[in-house]
This record gives structure tokens, C-alpha cells and sequence, in this order.
């Protein structure tokens, strides 16, 4: 016997035969996945003491979000206006003006979001820019983990050393400022692999990480400073191999995969996000080392520039969505940047019949699971898989009227349409409500750490209207 049926809705289990199941049916006994298909083949042969209505809804994969960086969920609101001033102050808070309690309550907040946005899974970088780690010293990764734990949901968290030149000056909460060099950093990332990766039956992990190297940083830094930086980009991805987990980078641009190649860190553990206007040969160097890509549509790094996803997934290159956190204008909801991926595509060859719904919801499920090396286990429906489920509710009336279930989900569904949310087989959202912690508690505890870390910071003018709020040319130095 089964523990829980899930019965009736329309289930798009984004198996191999890209199934569209009318009136489907889910068995799942001990958090895994026993068999998917029609109600009435189902039933024959499955009962469960507890059985979840489906009807009127959309059942798919819980959603993935293989690029983020925990920390944005506190700081979206500020220097809204000016990017630089927002990097400054991203870059004080992650090294010397956060606490475990800030770290933790960012966590809660941003798990929260991504459980009520159908989110099961997502990987968050312990910091911000493309530098700033969070890795002095393991307490903070310890309450990143303890943040997301509370919400039931899956994370991926991508921890590693800054860029040379080393040290850097960290502190907790503005006290007790001291000089952290690699080697403390690259002990606190391995420290964290060891004990948090696969916990939770495997709900939560680690991925390693070193700040990418581009072009401007071999112009710019000593030759010592950038043969250190090469030499610490080998040992992470060497480590990340070695433990066989991801290894993730933040930043690539035209000529930084190319950089990427020559010093060994490619491969099908690697995971290199933005990937911006990349050359030609770029695009042929991920399809050969099978290294997979995270593209952020929403994120400004797409307004800088292109991400060429059409052409690497032509070149068989994995290419699953990420969000890029929550600042300085987004949110976790994978079904915007569904949506933005579309428009995204759509604009830059001026055809909308590029990157059609099925194959952007694979972006979000399917090949996002595979980005992570997780395929084998969830991004799909099919049994013996981990019951990563999403119930979506179809009768809204902007989800109306009720044809063309795929289409209708993935072209106009947003992420408060999202009813319940399973995570191996765990029922962490119902109704709309987590289950595993109180909402109101975790808002208040935000708000609370935002406050403080305004205070530590004394970056309360980062919270004031600017004079061209309602400017229509032009909104501060990220236009």
C-alpha cells in the first residue's frame, strides 16, 4: 500500500515521452515515487490511508533554481537606484556587517519564498558579487542551512574562498575585525562539504566555488596575485571533483570559458552561470567538456549582454534557469523567469515561435535537476524518483478558461498560484501555507535582522526615494 495519492489534475511529469496525463493519478510510498498515470489505471492497483484532491490543478516536478545568492533576500530594497553603491554595500555586509542571525533569517525568508513559489530545490551562493563569500568561518554557512532546513525544502549551497589577493579583512556584525587568509576560507568550505552535503536524505548540499577570472583580472591584478587566483581556481574544482559535487562559478562573459578551459575547470560538475556573450568557440567548448550553464533572463548581466542558450542547447549544452536571487528587482518565482526567458529569446531574433513553453518548462525542472548532477532523483515524475511535487491551482481567472493545460502553466501561471508543494513525499506547503514553520515568525525575524543590519551598516540613505524615481529616460547607473 501506498502512503499518499495524489488524485486527479493534469500531470505533466516531464518524463522522456513528455506525458500531458488528463485526470492523473500519483502513488508514493516511503517519499519516492511508485507509478504515475491515468486516475483510473492508478487506483486498480494503489490505496493510501491519506489522499490529496488534484482536481482543477496542474501537478509537474517541483521547480529548480540553479543560480542565487543567499543574503539578496535582505538587502533587495536597498540602493535601488545605483548599482555601485548597492555592490558596496553587498560587499560589507557578506564580509564584515552580518551575524549568524542575519544569515539565518535571510535563509528562512528566501526558502520560504521559494516553497511557496513551488521552488524544491535551489542552489543559493553564501554571498553576493561575484566575490564576496560568506566562508570565514563556518558559522554562517551553519545557519544558512539551518534557515532553509526549517522550511522542508532542498538547497544546494555554494560556498568558496574570495579572489586573490589574499587577506581580507572580516568581521561579525562590525566586531572584532581580523585578516582572513585562502587557506582559512578553503578549510571553512571543506568543513561545511563535510558535514552538510547529502544531510537530510539528502535534501541538503554543498557546491564549491571560486570567483571567475576574466580578462580585466589579468590586467589589473600583480602577476603573483593572478597566479595565486589560477592556482586556488584549480585546487576548488580539484576538491569539488574529488567529493563529486558541483562546482559553480559566477560571471562568465565572452573569453572567461575560454580562460575556464585552459585551467581545468570545466566539466560535467561545472556549473557557470550568466555566460554572456560568449564566442563561437565558447559555445563548442561547453558541449565538449559537458559543461552545463545557469541563465538568469531577469538578471542585469542578460541586459548587458546576450546569453546565447538557443545556440548551446542546439550544441547539446545543458542550460536550466536560475533566478539570480531576489535583487535588485526580481523574486523567486521560476514561473516570471519562465516567462522572461521566452520574451527574452523571442526579442533578440524577433520570432516568437523561438523557445517554445514545453521546452522552457524542461529549463525549470527536468534540465535544472540535471545541471546539478540530480537527475537521477528529481526534475521529473516517473517512479522511484524522490516525490518532489508541485500542485498548481488552474482556477484562477487569468488561468481560464481551462484548455491547454501546458501552455495555459507556463505562459501565464505566476507562483502564488502554487496550492501545495511536496518535497520527497513531505508535505511542506498546503493551501498555499508552509507547513514546517510559522510564516509570521519568519517575517518578523526579517524584518527584525534587516533593521539591524541598517544600523551596523549606517546604510539607512540606501532606503530614500531618488529624484528620478519617475524619470522615464533613465534609472540610476545600472541603465
Amino acid at each position: 500500500m501506498a502512503d499518499l495519492l495524489i488524485v486527479g489534475g493534469t500531470i505533466l511529469p516531464m518524463d522522456p515521452d513528455r506525458r500531458i496525463i488528463e485526470d492523473g493519478a500519483i502513488a508514493i510510498e516511503d517519499g519516492r515515487i511508485l507509478a504515475v498515470g491515468p486516475s483510473s489505471e492508478i487506483l486498480k492497483d494503489h490505496d493510501a490511508p491519506r489522499r490529496i484532491d488534484g482536481t482543477g490543478k496542474a501537478i509537474i516536478p517541483g521547480l529548480v533554481d540553479v543560480h542565487a545568492h543567499a543574503g539578496h533576500a535582505l538587502i533587495k530594497t536597498m540602493f535601488m537606484h545605483d548599482g555601485d553603491a548597492w555592490e558596496a554595500l553587498c560587499g560589507e555586509v557578506y564580509t564584515t556587517g552580518s551575524t549568524p542571525e542575519f544569515w539565518k533569517a535571510e535563509a528562512s525568508l528566501a526558502a520560504l519564498e521559494r516553497i511557496r513559489f513551488g521552488v524544491t530545490c535551489g542552489v543559493s551562493l553564501l554571498g553576493g558579487g561575484d566575490t564576496i563569500m560568506r566562508t570565514d568561518d563556518p558559522v554562517y554557512g551553519d545557519a544558512h542551512m539551518e534557515g532553509v532546513r526549517a522550511l522542508g525544502g532542498r538547497t544546494v549551497m555554494a560556498v568558496g574562498p574570495t579572489r586573490a589577493p589574499h587577506p581580507r579583512t572580516y568581521a561579525d556584525g562590525g566586531k572584532s575585525p581580523r585578516k582572513v587568509d585562502f587557506q582559512t576560507q578553503l578549510s571553512t568550505c571543506l568543513d561545511l562539504l563535510g558535514r552538510w552535503h547529502g544531510q537530510d536524505e539528502g535534501r541538503l548540499n554543498i557546491a564549491l566555488l571560486y570567483p571567475v577570472l576574466r580578462d580585466e583580472h589579468e590586467d589589473t591584478m600583480s602577476a603573483n596575485d593572478y597566479d595565486a587566483a589560477c592556482t586556488q581556481a584549480r585546487r576548488l574544482a580539484e576538491e569539488a571533483r574529488a567529493a563529486q559535487v558541483v562546482f559553480t562559478q559566477d560571471g562568465h562573459q565572452g573569453g572567461s570559458i575560454r580562460r575556464a578551459e585552459k585551467l581545468g575547470l570545466l566539466g560535467p560538475n561545472a556549473l557557470l552561470s550568466h555566460a554572456i556573450n560568449l564566442h563561437d568557440d565558447e559555445i563548442d567548448i561547453c558541449a565538449q567538456t559537458g559543461t552545463r550553464i545557469a541563465h538568469n533572463p531577469s538578471a542585469v548581466a542578460s541586459i548587458n549582454g546576450y546569453c546565447p542558450a538557443i545556440e548551446l542547447m542546439d550544441k547539446g549544452v545543458t542550460v536550466a534557469l536560475g533566478s539570480d536571487a531576489t535583487a535588485p528587482d526580481r523574486s523567486a518565482d521560476m514561473f516570471r523567469h519562465m516567462q522572461q526567458a521566452m520574451h527574452y529569446h523571442r526579442r533578440h531574433y524577433r520570432n516568437p515561435g523561438i523557445l517554445p513553453p514545453g521546452r522552457t518548462l524542461e529549463m525549470a525542472t527536468i534540465e535544472g535537476a540535471r545541471a546539478l548532477g540530480m537527475d537521477r532523483t528529481i526534475g521529473s515524475l516517473e517512479p522511484g524518483k524522490d516525490a518532489d511535487i508541485v500542485l498548481v491551482d488552474l482556477m484562477r481567472p487569468h488561468l481560464y478558461p481551462p484548455n491547454m493545460t501546458a501552455h495555459r502553466l507556463v505562459c501565464f501561471a505566476n507562483g502564488n498560484d502554487v496550492d501545495t508543494v511536496l518535497v520527497r513525499g513531505d508535505v511542506v506547503l498546503e493551501g498555499g501555507k508552509a507547513k514546517k514553520a510559522s510564516e509570521e515568525a519568519i517575517l518578523r525575524e526579517a524584518a527584525l535582522e534587516s533593521e539591524r543590519m541598517i544600523e551596523r551598516t549606517g546604510s539607512a540613505a540606501g532606503l530614500e526615494v531618488p529624484e528620478n524615481f519617475w524619470n522615464a529616460q533613465r534609472y540610476g547607473s545600472r541603465a
